[in-house]
């Protein structure tokens, strides 16, 4: 199984990844909580997956990250 990359992922990737952490309101708390849980190098599934993180969930396929959600917001794939 990957490893989620986030090292050279493409602009388009991160400026969506920033524009919805803004318009979702993720906090800086939630942030430094996702650091954290990025610093463990978890493997993720080939396929769509997501990890709740109580007030926010982060969604990618593979090994790339792609949305982030807020807590309710139903997510797909595989849960972390």
């Amino acid at each position: 199984m990957p490893k989620i990359q986030w090292e050279r992922l493409p602009r388009e990737k991160w400026a969506h990844l920033r524009d919805r952490a803004k318009e979702r309101l993720i906090s800086e708390a939630d942030l430094f909580e996702l650091a954290e849980w990025k610093a463990q190098g978890f493997d993720v599934p080939d396929g769509d997956w997501y990890k709740d993180f109580g007030t926010f969930k982060l969604c990618g396929t593979g090994r790339y990250p792609s949305t982030f959600l807020v807590a309710g917001q139903a997510a797909r794939g595989k849960r972390l």
